[in-house]
């Protein structure tokens, strides 16, 4: 079992930055595929960002790619998303999410076991 805590969320205006911090709770983080995932009003959860369990690669989705970065911090069991040059479309509650299926990385929201509750980044032009 893992609890996850999203955090980092607020309105910003485009064009800025934010970070968002996912703080892991349970059994041992580095065992557990992680990613970042987005749902915004009467849209579908879609994948946002993910990297290789084993390899550190990172993979993101097209709309994110070159302005958003995933990392994460095993020591502090936080997983993170830096956004740059936010726009209005990216507006929507992000969720991190923890696969315990032993899986390197994934872009899909049903290999994933455990999420968080959610953090709202509101993006005004």
């Amino acid at each position: 079992q893992v609890q996850l805590v999203e955090s980092g969320g607020r309105l910003v205006q485009a064009g800025g930055s934010l970070r968002l911090s996912c703080a892991a709770s349970g059994r041992t983080f580095s065992n557990y595929a992680m990613g970042w995932f987005r749902q915004a009003p009467g849209n579908e959860r879609e994948f946002v960002a993910t990297f290789s369990r084993i390899t550190s690669s990172t993979y993101y989705s097209d709309s994110v790619k070159g302005r958003f970065t995933i990392s994460r911090d095993n020591a502090k069991n936080t997983v993170y998303l830096q956004m740059n040059s936010l726009k209005p479309e990216d507006t929507a509650v992000y969720f991190c999410a923890a696969s315990a299926r032993g899986i390197n990385w994934s872009t899909y929201a049903y290999d994933y076991d455990y999420w968080g509750q959610g953090t709202q980044v509101t993006v005004s032009s």
